[in-house]
């Protein structure tokens, strides 16, 4: 060894020349190589500028088209939306305008139906005839032309009640073309079993010539003068005069009656309130009978009404409904104001994207031109470097030749070629002792730093251990107490469960009572029913009563205008004369009830003249009565017992009904209470994360000018729509979560997490790489807000591949695989509150201490 080292500094001196130039160029090599590496990472970080900018330039390029594309579909929606409005508003100013003219038409219909007081319900014998009247117009169209009534009218309204009266029976006739359509409608009532009929065939009547001097009467007109007939049916002249003959019309009753029995010869005249006195000498009333009759010529009148009004309803309530867009209007008006917004927005991201675009293809160029410009000096600094190291492999060829010459005799004796073989074995060698001391003293600091890991652990289990027996104790003493207050309970129930067994015995007492006071409620009620039913029998009976006394008055009243008329002499016993007695006083039935008379002086054909017309009256009811009976089906014996079945059904369908009506009731109040519930619970959990929510993103973030918004789609029920999650960044401008970069969505998402967390607090907190879209700014914020809520309300593991994040944990876990026969894993754990990194880390573990 000592002479290998002679020998060595013996070659160091013969070359000294040349190692001093070798060291030079190697030095120069070294310089140039490291230039030449720091070009090429400068040409790979401007290729991958490049590349980033090229990323950056094509994302504002499909940002902007898609913009542009967002913006073209806005603006159509908003021209598309600008022209339904028109239309909306154009129609609701229309219907507008045609409401408040519908409503001045129908206010003038119900006003002229109001002054008429005309009731038409009519009942279902009149609906009845009126069906049998249309089946006949339907089987002879051309023949059958109508009832009297219908085809004519008189001329003023004033002849209504005159007209009325001297179209008696044939009022309600219908008039026919020949007797045989009216033998052929005959035998179809019987077949129908519908109810008798008058008819009028044109050609069978036998009609009487007018008398033409009639008309020079002065004070009286023809009733067939003041009677109009439809014009398309000018037949019906013959009709009108075969019903009216000659019969006058007066203005007044003295008229009439004068005219009728004072001329030359006897005439048959009518007045206009319906009086008609006969050429016999017949004088007949019944203004109140007249008057209903001739409201069927208002009748016809009445119905075009109620169709106009019934039409102008139904417009009413179709611009009633046409109103109901006005909410549309308003919709569509928020969505174009919407649109309008997005689209002012999006034009002005879009101009931003542009702007930012043209810097990005300046340094584009720029790096483009570097790129060039490196290549070529890394061209021209690769042909220097080969240079010298050509240069430096020929200056250690001259070295090696050099060492040699001189320890040719060393190396034959130790039997190597060269003494570079020999140098190259001792090297490795003292290589490999370097590498084993390192192994050991790295393995015995492992060893050491465990050793104290655990020692630790076992101190935190001590501590725990006792902390768990002070705990066990302390329980001991609470189940003690627990137990003394169960007896005290277990007491109090058997005492409550002996108060309750009386209760109950009391409870049934009051059943009892209660249904026997129900047994006699119900009875009672059962007599107050049966009298109740005889009551209204006996209402009934009084107003029939009541009715007929009025029309017996009414009759009264008649014979006795007849008997004035005529002038016969009837002898006043007692009561008040009309004539002597004011208006004011007692009523004209009244005064008429307190008269008595004497009949005595009246001839006796008139007393058996009255008494025969009385019979015939009677004799004509009850032949009435008669056809009316023949006319009727036989009754129905098993009707009552029908009722019965009925009844019966009735009631179980109701009873039926009111539990269904029960049950519903029941489960909506049910659907109601969890209703309420739900919403309670949901926005008691809703109000508290969006207050809290901003708090923790400002927290996140470390600054008071961020923004997080939660808001519900539906207010009033929020459970059933979406939640609006919203965050504005510091310093940057509102914008949707979509349009958000990965940072800012990932602190976003934490913050959504612990706001939910601080509502309903979990025990730890399992977090997968939430650090991977982070910048090392963010990383520093998120883990302060994370050692911050560990040491206030929870524990939190996080996965993380990052040194920003994990160096700044309290502990580490590591788990790697081994391989002995089988792939098995293994944990490592190492404590790092002992190694702070830097003095924040170190002040932070030092607070958590």
């Amino acid at each position: 060894m000592e002479r290998y080292k002679e020998l060595k500094e013996l070659a160091r001196k013969k070359g000294a020349v040349l190692n001093q130039s070798a060291e030079k160029l190697h030095w120069e090599v070294k310089a140039d190589c490291e230039k030449l590496q720091f070009d090429l990472r400068r040409k790979s970080e401007i290729q991958a500028n490049i590349k980033h900018s090229q990323t950056r330039l094509e994302d504002f390029s499909r940002r902007a088209e898609k913009l542009e594309e967002f913006v073209n579909t806005t603006r159509k929606a908003i021209e598309e939306q600008r022209q339904q409005e028109e239309q909306l508003a154009e129609e609701l100013v229309r219907g507008k305008v045609r409401m408040e003219e519908v409503n001045e038409e129908l206010a003038q219909v119900l006003t002229k139906l109001q002054n008429a007081r005309l009731d038409s319900q009519e009942n279902r014998r009149q609906q009845r005839r009126d069906e049998v009247l249309e089946s006949l117009r339907r089987l002879y169209p051309d023949t059958v032309y109508g009832r009297l009534v219908d085809l004519c009218q008189p001329i003023h309204k004033k002849y209504q009640v005159a007209v009325t009266k001297v179209f008696g029976k044939n009022m309600n006739a219908i008039v026919v073309t020949s007797a045989k359509v009216a033998h052929d409608c005959i035998r179809f009532l019987k077949e129908e079993r519908a109810e008798p009929e008058t008819f009028l065939p044109i050609d069978y009547i036998d009609v009487r010539p007018l008398n033409e001097r009639l008309r020079e009467v002065q004070g009286a007109k023809l009733v067939v003068d003041v009677v109009q007939c439809a014009q398309n049916a000018p037949q019906l002249k013959r009709v009108i005069q075969y019903v009216c003959g000659n019969s006058l019309v007066c203005e007044t009753l003295k008229d009439a009656r004068r005219i009728a029995f004072d001329g030359p010869e006897r005439l048959q005249t009518v007045a206009l309130d319906g009086t008609l006195f006969r050429k016999s000498g017949v004088i007949s009333g019944g203004s109140l009978d007249l008057r209903s009759k001739a409201r069927r010529w208002e009748e016809k009148d009445m119905n075009k009404l109620k169709e106009e009004k019934d039409q102008l309803s139904s417009e009413l309530r179709a611009l009633m409904k046409l109103k109901r867009k006005e909410v549309d209007l308003k919709q569509i008006r928020a969505q174009s104001q919407g649109n309008q917004t997005r689209l002012k927005y999006s034009n002005s991201e879009l101009d931003s994207i542009r702007k930012k675009s043209i810097p990005a293809c300046q340094e584009i160029s720029k790096l483009r031109s570097e790129l060039s410009n490196l290549e070529a000096q890394i061209e021209i600094q690769t042909e220097s470097v080969e240079l010298k190291d050509n240069e430096m492999k020929a200056v250690r060829d001259k070295i090696n030749q050099l060492e040699d010459v001189v320890f040719a005799d060393f190396c034959a004796e130790i039997g190597v070629a060269n003494i570079r073989e020999y140098e190259q074995d001792y090297l490795r060698m003292q290589q490999e002792l370097e590498k084993k001391r390192l192994q050991f003293e790295s393995q015995h600091t492992r060893l050491s730093i465990q050793i104290e890991y655990e020692q630790a652990q076992l101190e935190k289990l001590v501590k725990q251990m006792k902390k768990i027996k002070e705990t066990i104790g302390k329980e001991e003493d609470v189940v003690i107490s627990l137990k003394e207050v169960e007896d005290r309970l277990l007491i109090a129930v058997e005492e409550t469960q002996s108060n309750l067994i009386e209760l109950n015995n009391q409870l049934s007492e009051k059943t009892t009572l209660v249904k026997d006071a129900k047994t006699e409620l119900d009875k009672t009620l059962k007599g107050l029913q049966e009298k109740s039913k005889v009551l209204v029998k006996i209402q009934k009976e009084t107003i029939c009563s009541e009715a007929a006394l009025e029309q017996l008055r009414l009759s009264k009243h008649n014979l006795l205008l007849v008997c004035k008329i005529d002038g016969l002499p009837l002898t006043l016993i007692s009561g008040l004369d009309s004539e002597s007695q004011s208006i004011s006083t007692l009523d004209i039935y009244e005064r008429e009830a307190q008269m008595v008379f004497d009949y005595s002086t009246l001839d006796s054909g008139l007393k058996s003249l009255f008494l025969e017309a009385e019979l015939e009256k009677l004799k004509e009811g009850v032949s009435s009565l008669e056809s009316m009976i023949m006319m009727s089906r036989a009754p129905n014996l098993k009707a009552l017992e029908k009722i019965r079945e009925v009844k019966d059904s009735f009631r179980e369908v109701m009873d039926a009904f009111e539990t269904s009506t029960h049950t519903t009731k029941k489960c909506s109040q049910e659907f109601e209470q969890v209703k309420s519930k739900r919403f309670h619970l949901f926005s008691q959990c809703f109000e508290h994360m969006s207050v809290v929510i901003d708090q923790i993103y400002k927290k996140l973030c470390r600054n008071t000018s961020a923004q997080a918004i939660l808001s519900a789609e539906n207010p009033n029920e929020p459970y059933l729509d979406g939640i609006n999650y919203n965050c504005v960044a510091p310093g940057k401008r509102f914008m949707a979560m979509d349009n958000l970069s990965g940072g800012e969505k990932a602190i976003a998402a934490l913050a959504l997490v612990f706001a939910i967390h601080s509502f309903r607090p979990a025990p730890f907190f399992v977090l997968d790489e939430v650090d991977a879209a982070l910048d090392n700014t963010n990383i520093g914020k998120v883990t302060g807000f994370f050692r911050m809520m560990s040491r206030e309300s929870c524990q939190i593991i996080v996965i993380s591949l990052k040194e920003e994040f994990y160096s700044r944990a309290d502990a580490l876990l590591g788990v790697y695989s081994m391989f002995d026969e089988c792939m098995f894993s293994r944990l490592l754990t190492l404590d790092l509150t002992p190694y702070p990194l830097n003095e924040e880390n170190a002040t932070d573990r030092e607070k958590d201490k």
